[in-house]
């Protein structure tokens, strides 16, 4: 499906009204994806939902460490590119200051659009108060790696594994570029030139992923994390979250996002000349084949 000539908005049917639900558990609020059918596939409407949870969480004193979830076989499959839901053509109350993106012509539809429910908001989630949690299993492919990256930590179940395989599109990485400050950089250029499935325990290695436990016991352990973190102090959290983001950007994280955005839709333009489509003629179902395929996957 054509991002440049998105669906009409009738032609969106949504499968669940609440894609994201919202839990508390003592200190601790559970943001939880809930279109496990998609395997979380995200949409507009969880991206906004998304931020709301996180809102709420901020907003609650009495909640001190926010984790991130996902329901289901899988932590999220990236962004909606073909699901009923998909609805790149809705406005939504926008958070940010860009302008809405419905009635801008071509190109600068997706690229007005995507400063926002993509860049933006993983950098708004990224600099909340308090510390995240990401408890990832299964798939965290693409759209779902700015998900989890955007976490202060992660932590994976065995089965777990990440894949940006985005450059089959034309496309040099999803738009919340921290791919290089997640990996080496050989490593980095490894895990997007060839696209392949990063396994939990390699990811453990580069430090891209804190702790490895089994599926059955994510969930607990995530949990007894959490509530480590919760006894510490609010604003000694806050202001060491901050200290360590602060090299990030000291290490030039925010200005290589800057860069990469302006390459990420020069490609999607490209592909939308040269094979009418801004995925470099790719869809759903043809990325979850070749990845199977790679993945020798029947």
């Amino acid at each position: 499906m054509d991002d440049l000539v998105p669906p009409r908005k009738a032609d969106i049917a949504y499968e669940t009204e609440q894609p994201v639900r919202y839990e508390t558990d003592g200190p601790v609020a559970w943001i939880v994806m809930d279109r496990p059918k998609y395997n979380n596939a995200q949409n507009s409407q969880m991206t906004y939902a998304l931020d709301d949870a996180f809102q709420r969480a901020v907003n609650d004193d009495g909640i001190k460490v926010i984790v991130l979830a996902g329901e289901g076989k899988h932590f999220s499959a990236g962004h909606d590119i073909g699901t009923p839901g998909r609805d790149v053509a809705k406005s939504f109350e926008r958070r940010l200051l860009w302008a809405d993106h419905i009635n801008k012509p071509a190109a600068e539809m997706l690229y007005t659009r995507e400063q926002e429910v993509y860049l933006g908001m993983c950098r708004r989630w990224r600099d909340a108060p308090k510390p995240t949690i990401a408890a990832v299993q299964g798939a965290c492919v693409a759209g779902g790696l700015m998900l989890a990256w955007v976490c202060d930590l992660i932590v994976a179940s065995e089965d777990a594994f990440f894949q940006d395989p985005v450059v089959r599109m034309g496309i040099p990485g999803v738009e919340y570029f921290a791919h290089a400050f997640e990996l080496p950089p050989r490593i980095a250029k490894e895990f997007l030139l060839l696209g392949e499935r990063m396994t939990a325990q390699r990811a453990e290695q580069f430090g891209m992923v804190n702790r490895i436990v089994t599926r059955e016991t994510l969930k607990e352990e995530v949990q007894a994390m959490a509530l480590k973190l919760a006894a510490q102090p609010r604003l000694g959290l806050w202001l060491t979250k901050q200290a360590v983001n602060h090299v990030e950007e000291l290490r030039g994280k925010r200005t290589a996002m800057d860069a990469q955005y302006h390459m990420h839709h020069f490609a999607h333009a490209q592909g939308d000349l040269t094979t009418g489509n801004p995925l470099g003629g790719q869809d759903a179902k043809s990325m979850v084949a070749a990845n199977k395929k790679q993945a020798g996957e029947s």
